[in-house]
């Protein structure tokens, strides 16, 4: 380490002078190394004064040693600590010993005015270092120099240093704290006990969760936090659910050997995936929301929805104010340093439109990977190292001194609700058994769980520690075990009692009011028309720019081409779009769209938001319908599927009256979310009751931009698609997206809703709709051909898409009157009782087909075959393929030729060449 005399003599004093003159204006503009050098340099000058010309005195020079001492526990302490229960910690160099600052025992004795700096005033070296050692390389570590705001530095600083990180406790206080660690420990040890092998994913080890949990609450309370949302894996899931969240003992107890659910729609999902919410009262009365989101065993996906659903409640419940509600993510130590939805979830933590105001992240360090060893977990130094992309503040602490625990959390509620910003908890502890209980551990870390076998539970600790204080007597610790066990064989005894499982489903009360999925039918009718005046009216309000400010001439041009569209009521893609979303905001149905380029469309066809010209204003006209509107919310998100489709889907999921869009880039971007799609969006109904009405825009089509960008994979949402779990559809005109978007927040029902959206249809010129079609009708998933003669066809071709429009062109060149051409707006639910109807209106009718642009084992046709096989239909597609789409233009054209060729081949029964000579 460079000390103050080697930053003095290897530098040019005239740079020097110019960083001191920075530093004078504006501490935050150098690095924090010259920061702390210049704040010694004051403090030596100040009590040392120098003659002009004079070298430096070596009490100026001991001084800055100190100061670089002082800087060197700041930044570097966090390596030297007693923070880990069952591991000697590695070893770094170099280490904190004054030799490395220029300082000899001898200094040991001596004052120095830098004891001002940690708030001890002038003080001997040897009773700063005790308080830097009590301070930074205790039970608690910490990491919080990189963060490059001083005020936040100072803050952070001063509030460690004045307490030397540690806080008083009272006797109730302490406990308090001891009847918490009793339920963590004796509800674990009774389970073990009870069902015998029974996976759980035990918390062990890492007990200490419980209390530091409670204190999360009680003082988030005390700061004005009514609602925390929390999401964890399923390490320690049960424990928190009984005893954070006040999940009754009995109902756990009946999961462990209950055999069917009340409700028999419901398939369930294993007992440490389930959430939960309740509303507990704080030790000083207030009331406090608590909701478990439901989470699958794929580490962190759940992270994406804790974010979105607490930013969904902020809107809606509290006025924007983050100091109402906060996230709170525990994660596990291998999960945090490798899932790349971490990445993800923290990169949004300050965007506008997705912040929260900061996240409690918990980790549960049980040092242990499954089998893995930390070292072989990642490369960082630390599990929590991705907290320095945000330069959020890191707390690494004992996890077997609870006492050390729970003043840090205080100190990190305090830091949120303050800043608004992230922060860490690195909660090191252990893995008391393998990664669950049938798993054994000795196999891959013998050494580890030798030592582990024989180390005392955090609960035993702290009894022994209360006894030496004498707060409680060896006896009365024990009675109070007894007592819980008591009560845990009591909850056995009526989980007896409980007949059938009831899973008490998330956010039923939002829900109560809505039918069940199930119960959907295709053809139910969903008022959606608006009254033409109204249209018309909402139509010139969303085409207005305020004459005062400055905007682009294309956009003025984008402006007076929609008004004439309006004119001669021919309404686009995009024309249609926006009406919906105006109408359904003029309703009261808050409306948010969200992606990648969403605010003007990827191909440029939406412009929801118009840039002002020479600034970075936007002018939105969605939000300017009328002074009682819903609000209307467009952002662009980060280049990132896997969190912001799990962010929308937990918003949608905390509000249910709104419309909440998720719009890919391109369709095939979905698969870098498949694992939300996989485990939320098709799922979650049948496995935790949840009802979602989220809405995935999918841009999907065939027109020659290769394997990546042509489909949406529409195959992947049909095999998923069962019980009424999603809507899978594709709309082919403008007004059926109108009604569709409409249906989706008017109609009895909250499901996934995935529409796969047009390109190039975009801007076809028959991709026109009237406001007549919007003031009039509803969503129609079967639309029926308009031949002049029905009983003529003698061929009819069902399809869906863009490739409608392209049979439409052949059938209109070659004249054919005996080909009728059925679009499928809905493929799930399959509308069948339509599909019959519309077969029944062509009595002459010899072959039916299904036409699709995709190969023949992608796209609808394989889902098709397996529900209408019986039907006799003839599959035209592509020919099968591994990859959705040929590379070259031409091939595509000639596959698409052959696809229209065959459509429209003659038979005895139908000719498609046209008469004329």
């Amino acid at each position: 380490m460079m000390n103050s005399s080697d930053l003095v003599g290897n530098l040019d004093m005239a740079a020097v002078g110019d960083l001191y003159e920075s530093w004078l204006k504006d501490p935050g503009s150098v690095d924090a190394s010259w920061s702390y050098f210049f704040r010694g340099f004051d403090l030596a000058v100040r009590h040392f004064p120098q003659k002009p010309g004079m070298v430096a005195s070596e009490e100026v020079l001991k001084e800055f040693s100190v100061m670089q001492l002082i800087h060197g526990y700041r930044q570097r302490g966090h390596l030297f600590t007693k923070t880990n229960p069952v591991r000697r910690r590695r070893s770094y160099t170099p280490t904190l010993d004054i030799a490395h600052f220029n300082l000899e025992s001898s200094d040991l004795e001596r004052v120095f005015q830098a004891g001002n700096e940690i708030g001890i005033g002038p003080a001997k070296l040897k009773e700063i270092i005790a308080h830097l050692e009590a301070t930074y390389c205790g039970s608690v570590g910490v990491e919080y120099v990189y963060i490059r705001h001083p005020e936040v530095m100072a803050w952070l600083r001063e509030k460690m240093e004045s307490s030397r990180n540690a806080m008083p406790f009272t006797p109730e206080a302490r406990r308090h704290i001891y009847r918490h660690l009793v339920q963590a420990v004796g509800f674990e040890n009774y389970i073990h006990k009870k069902f015998v092998g029974a996976k759980r994913f035990s918390l062990e080890g890492g007990e200490t969760l419980i209390p530091s949990l409670d204190a999360v609450v009680e003082q988030g309370a005390e700061l004005g936090i009514r609602e925390f949302t929390i999401g964890m894996a399923h390490r320690g899931r049960l424990n928190v659910l009984a005893n954070l969240m006040q999940k009754p003992y009995r109902n756990i107890f009946k999961e462990f050997y209950g055999t069917e659910y009340v409700e028999e729609i419901s398939l369930g999902d294993v007992k440490y995936h389930l959430g939960y919410e309740s509303e507990v009262e704080t030790d000083s009365g207030k009331k406090v929301k608590l909701k478990l989101m439901p989470n699958p065993s794929h580490l962190e996906t759940v992270s994406g929805l804790v974010e979105g659903f607490a930013r969904s409640r902020i809107d809606s419940v509290y006025g924007g104010d983050f100091s109402q509600l906060a996230p709170v993510l525990i994660h596990g130590d291998a999960a945090i340093a490798a899932q790349g939805i971490v990445y993800e979830t923290i990169q949004m933590s300050q965007l506008p439109g997705y912040k929260t105001g900061g996240t409690i992240h918990m980790v549960i360090n049980n040092q242990v990977g499954f089998t893995t060893n930390y070292l072989e977990a990642r490369s960082s130094t630390y599990c929590t190292d991705i907290a320095k992309v945000t330069r959020s503040p890191v707390f690494h602490v004992n996890g077997d001194d609870v006492e050390a625990l729970i003043y840090t959390v205080r100190l990190a509620m305090e830091f949120r609700q303050k800043f608004h910003t992230d922060v860490f908890i690195d909660i090191l502890c252990y893995r008391k058994y393998g990664h669950n209980e049938g798993d054994e551990p000795r196999f891959t870390q013998p050494t580890l769980y030798k030592i582990i076998a024989s180390h005392p539970n955090p609960r035993d600790i702290y009894a022994e520690k209360l006894q030496s204080l004498g707060i409680m007597s060896e006896e009365e610790t024990r009675e109070e075990i007894r007592l819980f066990d008591r009560e845990m064989e009591n909850c056995y005894l009526a989980s007896e009692k409980i007949e059938k499982l009831d899973i008490r489903h998330f956010q039923v009360d939002e829900y109560r009011r809505f039918d069940k999925p199930v119960n959907f039918f295709s053809g139910s009718e969903v008022a959606t028309a608006v009254p033409f005046s109204r249209l018309t009216a909402l139509a010139a309000r969303i085409n207005h720019l305020p004459p005062e400010m400055k905007f682009f001439n294309k956009v003025n041009r984008i402006i007076s081409d929609r008004q004439q569209m309006i004119r001669d009521n021919r309404l686009d893609w995009a024309m249609c779009e926006l009406l919906a979303y105006a109408s359904l905001l003029e309703e009261g149905y808050p409306v948010r769209l969200s992606g990648q380029d969403s605010e003007r469309g990827t191909f440029a066809h939406r412009h929801a938001a118009f840039t002002l010209e020479d600034t970075d204003g936007k002018y939105i006209p969605l939000q300017h319908i009328s002074g009682e509107q819903a609000p209307f919310r467009v952002f662009n998100s980060l280049l990132s599927e896997y969190a912001v489709l799990g962010f929308e889907y937990g918003y949608a999921l905390a509000q249910p009256d709104a419309l909440t869009i998720w719009e890919a880039q391109f369709g095939d971007f979905t698969n870098v979310a498949q694992v939300v799609i996989d485990q939320y969006v098709s799922s979650a109904a049948e496995k935790w009751g949840l009802m979602n009405g989220l809405t995935l825009f999918l841009p999907h089509g065939y027109e020659g931009q290769g394997p990546e960008h042509s489909s949406a994979r529409m195959e992947r949402f049909l095999t998923l698609a069962a019980r009424n779990n999603m809507q899978v559809t594709v709309p082919t005109t403008p007004a059926s997206l109108f009604h569709l978007l409409r249906r989706q927040v008017r109609g009895p029902f909250r499901m996934p809703l995935v529409v796969f959206t047009p390109k190039s249809l975009l801007r076809h010129p028959l991709v026109l709709s009237t406001l007549d079609e919007l003031a009039s009708g509803t969503f129609r998933e079967v639309i029926d051909d308009q031949l002049a003669d029905p009983a003529a066809v003698k061929r009819v071709v069902f399809t869906n898409g863009r490739l409608y429009y392209d049979l439409l062109k052949r059938r209109n060149e070659e004249e054919v009157n005996c080909v009728a051409l059925v679009r499928l707006e809905q493929i799930y639910p399959l509308p069948e009782e339509q599909i019959l109807e519309v077969i029944a209106r062509y009595p002459g009718a010899r072959t039916f087909y299904w036409a699709q642009d995709e190969p023949e084992n992608q796209g609808a046709w394989p889902f098709i075959q397996r529900k209408l096989g019986h039907l006799g239909w003839k599959g035209v597609a592509r020919p099968e393929s591994a990859s959705p789409a040929v590379g070259l233009m031409e091939q595509h054209k000639i596959r698409l030729r052959k696809i229209l060729d065959t459509v429209f081949e003659s038979d005895e029964y139908c000719t498609c060449k046209s008469n004329k000579a």
